[in-house]
């Protein structure tokens, strides 16, 4: 289920998408749009997880830190 913010976002991205093949300032916003889109959906569902899990260990809190980060594979 989308939150408020998501829903939103995905409006935006929507509206720019459609706009795209005809505006090319909407163009340009398709990635930024497209890229907050899925920073919300990531952001909201990390968060549905931390909230249902256990506390995580420090060493596991930096594990995770370091995938986000994209530092290691």
């Amino acid at each position: 289920m989308l939150n408020a913010q998501q829903r939103v976002a995905r409006a935006k991205l929507a509206g720019a998408t459609g706009r795209a093949a005809r505006d090319p300032q909407a163009a340009a916003q398709v990635e930024d749009l497209r890229r907050q889109f899925h920073y919300l959906s990531a952001e909201a569902y990390i968060k549905h997880v931390v909230d249902l899990a256990p506390p995580l260990t420090a060493q596991q809190r930096d594990r995770l830190a370091v995938l986000l980060r994209g530092d290691a594979a």
